[in-house]
């Protein structure tokens, strides 16, 4: 299919509304989930570190009541 013009290539033969709309849509809900993979990956690694920094607290926690029955 050959347009010979811009404007006729955004038209695309009445049909260009319907065209244009679902490139609009599939490029909205391309970048939410772009945008919502990131924040999920964001908030996954920050449990991840909270619960090493919790193991590593009940590990002295551990060690030190290991101590204290010494």
């Amino acid at each position: 299919m050959q347009f010979t013009s811009f404007a006729e290539f955004i038209a695309m033969d009445g049909h260009g509304f319907y065209v244009w709309l679902s490139y609009g849509f599939s490029v909205v809900i391309f970048a939410l989930i772009i945008v919502f993979s990131i924040s999920r990956h964001k908030t996954t690694i920050k449990q991840i570190k909270n619960r090493y920094k919790r193991e590593e607290r009940l590990k002295q926690a551990a060690l030190a009541q290991e101590q204290d029955k010494r």
